[in-house]
C-alpha cells in the first residue's frame, strides 16, 4: 500500500520519531476513509484538488480547529509530494490547496516568580519520587528540552562535571545543552536517591520506583501535578515549561539564534513566536505602569 510505503520512508529514510509517524498514519488513514466513503475506492492517481477541499470542509464541520486541519493537510501534502517524486502520480493535486486561516495562539508559559515558588518551596516529603519529580521540573525549566528528549536521557548523556547535556531530538538530531550549577546540585541529589532503587534499567537516567525508564505519559502527569500549584494557569504540560524556558531566555536578553539552537528548532521562524510572547508581556507592563496607558 502506498501509505505504508510512505510511512516506512518517513521512519527509516527521514528518521522521524515513532510518535510523528503515528500522527501521519492517523491523518492519512482518516483522509483515506473519507475518500472511500465518497468514491468507494482510494486511488491517489484519481485525486483532484476539489476532493481535498471537500475533506477540509468535512473536518471543519466536525469541529476540528484550523490548526488541526492544517496539520492534517500537511500530512496529505507530504504524501502526494512523495508519490510525485516517485512518479506514482503525474501531477501533485494538492500543491495549490490552502488550509483554513487561523489566529496564531501565543505559547503558554509560567511567570518567573511562579517558577521560583514551585522550585524553591519546601517539600517535606523527601522520598525518591518527590526528589525525582522536583528535579524533572527543574530539568525542563533549565534546559528547554522536550518531554521525549527527557524520557530518552541516558546516564551517559548527562555530564555533571562539564554541566552539559547531550540531547537526541527530532529526527535523531543531537545537540548539546549547557546547564547551571544549580541543576548539577539537584541532579546529584536525585542520583543519590536513585541508588536506593533496585533493578534499574541499565542506561535510563530518569526511572520509576521499580527501576524502569519513565514514559511520556508519566512525565506529563508529574509536571501537571506540579504546575497545578499555580493558580490561573490554563495549560500544565512539559511543553509549557519548554515555552517558559524560551520566554525567560529572551526576556533576559538572550540572542534569538542562540535560543533556536538550545531548543533544537530547525528554523528561526519556530523560535520567533516567543518574541511575540515577550512583546505581549512588555505591553502588559506598559499598561500597568504608565500613567497615560
Amino acid at each position: 500500500m502506498l501509505i505504508e510505503s510512505f510511512l516506512q520512508y518517513l521512519r527509516y529514510e527521514k528518521g522521524f520519531s515513532s510518535h510523528t509517524v503515528s500522527s501521519y498514519d492517523n491523518d492519512l488513514n482518516q483522509y483515506r476513509e473519507f475518500v472511500i466513503r465518497e468514491k468507494n475506492v482510494f486511488d491517489p492517481k484519481e485525486t483532484d484538488s476539489t476532493q481535498v477541499r471537500r475533506w477540509i470542509v468535512f473536518l471543519m464541520g466536525k469541529g476540528y480547529s484550523p490548526l488541526s486541519v492544517n496539520r492534517k493537510l500537511s500530512a496529505v501534502k507530504s504524501f502526494y509530494r512523495y508519490l510525485f517524486r516517485l512518479k506514482q502520480i503525474e501531477r501533485d493535486p494538492v500543491r495549490k490547496v490552502n488550509g483554513p486561516k487561523s489566529n496564531k495562539v501565543l505559547p503558554s508559559f509560567v511567570k518567573e516568580k511562579d517558577m521560583e515558588m514551585i522550585l524553591d518551596e519546601p517539600d517535606f516529603s523527601e522520598d525518591f519520587e518527590s526528589v525525582r519529580d522536583r528535579v524533572i521540573v527543574e530539568f525542563f525549566y533549565t534546559t528547554g528540552m522536550r518531554c521525549a528528549e527527557l524520557v530518552g536521557l541516558n546516564d551517559g548523556d548527562v555530564d555533571l562535571e562539564s554541566c552539559l547535556l547531550k540531547v537526541t531530538g527530532k529526527r535523531n538530531k543531537q545537540r548539546l545543552i549547557p546547564f547551571s550549577g544549580r541543576l548539577k546540585e539537584v541532579a546529584t541529589v536525585y542520583l543519590i536517591a536513585r541508588r536506593e532503587i533496585d533493578g534499574i534499567e541499565e542506561t535510563a537516567f530518569f526511572v520509576r520506583k521499580d527501576g524502569r525508564r519513565l514514559t511520556n505519559r508519566l512525565v506529563y502527569g508529574i509536571v501537571n501535578r506540579r504546575l497545578s500549584e499555580i493558580s490561573g494557569l490554563s495549560k500544565k504540560s512539559p511543553h509549557v515549561l519548554r515555552h517558559t524556558f524560551a520566554t525567560s531566555m529572551l526576556n533576559n536578553g538572550a540572542d534569538l539564534n542562540a535560543v533556536k539552537e538550545l531548543l533544537g528548532h530547525a528554523s528561526l521562524s519556530s523560535t520567533e513566536v516567543y518574541t511575540h510572547t515577550t512583546f505581549e508581556e512588555l505591553k502588559k507592563v506598559y499598561h500597568q505602569a504608565h500613567p497615560r496607558a
